[in-house]
C-alpha cells in the first residue's frame, strides 16, 4: 500500500513544478503583450507552456486542450511529461485573452492545472457554457442556473447576509450578456465588466480580495473546466450547463461521452480527484498582476498556485534572470 504522506510529498513537489509551466508560458507571452499580434503570442506562449511541461515527471495526458489539431502544440489528447511520476489529467490554456493581451489590456493570464487520471469532465472541442460560481463560506444548493440571476442574487445576499445591492458580480462583456447586465443593473447588483478571459471572471469570485461575490454569463466550455479546478481548491461553488444551439451542439456533446448534453454540473462532477492549480499573470488583472519585464533581461512574474487536498494558496512574485532562463521560454 502507497503511504499517504509520500503521495502528498509527491504532490506537493509536482504543484511547485506546475507554476514553473504557467511561469514560462506567461513570459513568453508578455514579450509580446501590446504588440497588437494575437497568433504571435499565443504561438510563443502555447511552444514554452509545451516545452516546461514535458519537462514534469509525471505521464499526463491534455483533457482539454488548445484544440483538436493534433499538429498544433497542447491539443487535446497530447501526451505530456518525461514519463516518470504520477499519471495525470491536464486542463489548460497557455495564453488565456489572446486580444486582451495583444492590447496590452487586462486580465491576460496563463492556467494549468492537473488532476488524477479520469478526473476532469471531457467536454467538446469549441463548445460554450452556461455559468453562475460564487466563493468559499457559502451553502450547498445556494445558485442554482434554472433559477433567473435575480432569484440567484436574492439567494447569495441571504447566504450572505448582505442586500442585493452590496453584491458584485463579474460578468464577460459580449453584446450576448446584453439583456443580463441590464437585469444585474435592474436588481441593484454591481457588476463588473471582463473585456475577455471568463475563466479569471469565475475565478476572482473564490478571492475575496477581488471584491467580486458572483460570476454570471456564458463561456467557452473547456475554461468552465478550468475554473471548477480552480475554485475546488479556493472552496468555491460552481454550476455549469453546455449551451446546445444546434442539433451539431447536441450530437457533439454526445460524441465526447455526454449522456444527457443539457444536465447542470457542480464542481465536484466537473472535478473528481484532488486537484494541483497553477495561473501566472500576463497582463494586470483583478486575480493576478502581470508580468514585468524589466531592464538586464530580468523579468517579475505574480503567480497563484493552490492544492484542493490541503486548501494551500500561495502568491509567489518571483524575479527572473532570462539569460539563464533560457529554459523557460
Amino acid at each position: 500500500m502507497a503511504d499517504p504522506t509520500a503521495i502528498v510529498a509527491m504532490d506537493r513537489n509536482l504543484a511547485l513544478e506546475v507554476v514553473r509551466v504557467t511561469e514560462a508560458a506567461a513570459l513568453a507571452a508578455a514579450q509580446h503583450a501590446g504588440r497588437g499580434d494575437e497568433k504571435a503570442a499565443d504561438e510563443a506562449a502555447c511552444t514554452a507552456m509545451r516545452r516546461a511541461l514535458n519537462r514534469l515527471a509525471m505521464t499526463g495526458v491534455i483533457v482539454n486542450g488548445e484544440g483538436d489539431d493534433q499538429t498544433q502544440p497542447l491539443h487535446t489528447g497530447e501526451t505530456m511529461g518525461n514519463g516518470a511520476g504520477p499519471k495525470v489529467d491536464i486542463v489548460l490554456t497557455a495564453l488565456e485573452g489572446r486580444s486582451i493581451c495583444a492590447r496590452g489590456a487586462h486580465n491576460a493570464l496563463s492556467v494549468v492545472a492537473l488532476t488524477e487520471e479520469g478526473s476532469f469532465l471531457k467536454i467538446p472541442q469549441h463548445s460554450y457554457m452556461e455559468k453562475i460560481a460564487v466563493g468559499p463560506e457559502l451553502p450547498a444548493g445556494v445558485i442554482d442556473l434554472d433559477l433567473s440571476a435575480e432569484d440567484n442574487l436574492a439567494r447569495i445576499a441571504e447566504a450572505k447576509g448582505l442586500a442585493v445591492s452590496d453584491l458584485t458580480v463579474s460578468v464577460l462583456d459580449r453584446p450576448r450578456h446584453a439583456d443580463l447586465i441590464e437585469r444585474l443593473y435592474a436588481a441593484g447588483a454591481r457588476v463588473m465588466l471582463f473585456d475577455d478571459g471568463d475563466m479569471s471572471g469565475a475565478l476572482a469570485a473564490g478571492l475575496p480580495e477581488t471584491g467580486v461575490d458572483v460570476y454570471m454569463g456564458s463561456g467557452g466550455a473547456a475554461q468552465g473546466v478550468l475554473a471548477a479546478a480552480g475554485l475546488k481548491c479556493l472552496g468555491g461553488r460552481m454550476q455549469c450547463r453546455l449551451l446546445i444551439r444546434s442539433e451539431g451542439d447536441f450530437m457533439a456533446a454526445r460524441n465526447a461521452g455526454i449522456d444527457d448534453p443539457k444536465r447542470k454540473w457542480d464542481i465536484d462532477e466537473m472535478v473528481k480527484g484532488e486537484v494541483m492549480f497553477a495561473a501566472t499573470g500576463i497582463t494586470d488583472g483583478h486575480v493576478l498582476k502581470g508580468a514585468r519585464l524589466l531592464p538586464g533581461n530580468r523579468a517579475l512574474s505574480h503567480s497563484l498556485v493552490m492544492r484542493s487536498v490541503t486548501g494551500t494558496i500561495r502568491y509567489l512574485s518571483v524575479r527572473h534572470d532570462l539569460d539563464r532562463s533560457r529554459m523557460l521560454l
